[in-house]
């Protein structure tokens, strides 16, 4: 039998990545990741490569069954050059591989808009006006506030039935916006299913004649809410301890590498971190138990199990490279020496 392998990976867009792929044909494939070979493509068309030497690699790194067509699989991949290194749009080879293991975990809080192309507004935006203002939107039910649920619920199906480990879904704030929330052991793991949910996404809005807007303010200077990917994370200092020091000193040490996190937290996220709409002001730097309005929030959960538990920063932009967030939290929670 013949099997249709989808190979993904991230272009050399900038200043935001976008996804690419193309179909090989393969016959007995078992579908291990091991049985996925190498493959090349032509970089001087994705902005990875010149046309004299426009040949890149795709490296396989993760392979899912695709759910929604037979005998086919979805395999992610990194990009490197033509010599084997990384390419320099690679955002999954920033990340040390000595450090990348179980002991960090991630949870990913993907939002979005639906963004229809024939108005150039989301779904529930009447041409040229704007409906309701915000507050009935998020978590809602009904068809005057929900828009496109079969959509929403179609894509959460795929997530599910390709493995990945999607924890849930919710309408978001805004009218069109909407989130879905990944979790992994490890930030490799994380980046490449948060990719993969992204692909299932992208390719399933396809379908309906709908884009998806990652950009972190897509209705521009106006009181409706940006997008964000909140980044939960702990290590097994974290999760075990009980020690409130410990989540101070890391916190502390996150508000002496702003710039760090923030040069790859994504594009145009100045446009969305204001100090409104449960944000804090890009320029500066705070975190509170249960403040949603703080750069990193320490939940109240977190609190009430002795300080056992996770942080959450709220800065990610929702176009953000998973890979690169990761990479940064990881660095900067271990220079805080935990």
């Amino acid at each position: 039998m013949k099997s249709k392998l989808e190979y993904i990976w991230l272009d050399g867009y900038k200043p935001t990545q976008s996804l690419r792929s193309k179909t090989m044909v393969r016959k007995d494939f078992g579908g291990t990741l091991e049985e996925c070979p190498m493959w090349v493509f032509d970089g001087s068309s994705t902005e990875q490569a010149e046309g004299n030497a426009s040949d890149c690699l795709l490296k396989p790194v993760m392979v899912i069954p695709d759910p929604d067509r037979k005998n086919s699989y979805l395999v992610m991949t990194e990009v490197l050059n033509a010599d084997g290194t990384a390419h320099e749009s690679n955002g999954r080879a920033t990340i040390d591989v000595s450090e990348d293991d179980e002991d960090f975990w991630f949870g990913f809080e993907q939002e979005y808009f639906l963004w229809d192309p024939t108005t150039d507004l989301p779904p529930g935006f009447p041409a040229g006006g704007y409906p309701a203002p915000q507050g009935p939107y998020y978590c809602s039910v009904g068809a005057k506030n929900a828009y496109c649920r079969d959509l929403i619920e179609e894509h959460l199906d795929m997530c599910l039935e390709a493995g990945l480990n999607v924890e849930g879904i919710n309408a978001e704030v805004a009218a069109g916006q909407w989130e879905f929330q990944i979790f992994a052991k490890s930030a490799k793991r994380a980046g490449d299913e948060i990719w993969l949910a992204r692909y299932l996404l992208e390719r399933t809005a396809e379908k309906y004649g709908l884009m998806i807007e990652y950009h972190p303010k897509p209705l521009g200077d106006t009181d409706w809410n940006g997008s964000g990917m909140h980044a939960n994370f702990s290590n097994a200092a974290m999760r075990e301890e009980g020690k409130e020091e410990i989540f101070t000193k890391i916190c502390e040490e996150f508000g002496k590498n702003i710039e760090r996190h923030m040069s790859v937290y994504g594009a145009h996220n100045e446009q969305r971190l204001t100090g409104k709409h449960e944000t804090q002001s890009i320029d500066q730097f705070s975190y509170g138990v249960s403040d949603r309005g703080a750069s990193i929030r320490i939940p109240v959960s977190t609190v009430e199990d002795g300080w056992i538990g996770r942080l959450e920063d709220r800065r990610p932009s929702s176009n953000g490279d998973p890979y690169k967030i990761a990479a940064a939290i990881v660095k900067t929670t271990k220079e805080a020496g935990f």
